[in-house]
């Protein structure tokens, strides 16, 4: 099932085969991948930006050795995989053509730069980068706090 609430933009190309929940005040730029099947969830928290060409593999086959990675052959024959939840908690905000792995929360009012690759869950109000992805910097949130606010959020 996917929910969308209010001032939602989803641009072309946005690929979804997982449930979702959108909140309001979010922005899902081109082309984006979010995989992962009917096992798997996407949540998008109110104020959120995930840009251009970013992959977010809320489920995946742990690619171990324990099966087939396809899910063309059936279960009991697959690899283990791991069907998640991937979280962008409010304010959030994912640059362009980052990676997700399943079961990352973002926290509230992170940013991630472009290009990262993000596999644990991140620290709130700060800047992540790189691959892996990691903390460099605290980000202000005062004036988004107070914008919210004054949207009744």
């Amino acid at each position: 099932m996917v929910s969308v609430k209010s001032h939602v933009a989803i641009d072309s190309g946005v690929y979804l085969t997982t449930a979702a929940e959108i909140g309001n005040y979010v922005h899902l730029s081109p082309y984006l991948t979010i995989i992962g099947g009917s096992k798997s969830t996407l949540i998008v928290e109110d104020f959120v930006t995930i840009a251009a060409g970013s992959r977010l593999i809320c489920g995946s086959d742990r690619f171990m050795g324990d099966g087939f990675t396809s899910v063309t052959v059936p279960d009991e024959f697959r690899d283990t995989v791991d069907f998640g939840i991937i979280r962008c908690g409010r304010f959030s905000g994912v640059g362009t053509n980052v990676v997700i792995m399943p079961n990352v929360t973002l926290g509230e009012g992170c940013v991630i730069g472009a290009c990262a690759l993000v596999t644990e869950d991140t620290e709130p109000w700060t800047i992540y980068v790189g691959v892996p992805a990691k903390p460099i910097k605290v980000r202000p949130r005062e004036k988004m706090l107070e914008y919210a606010k004054r949207l009744g959020y």
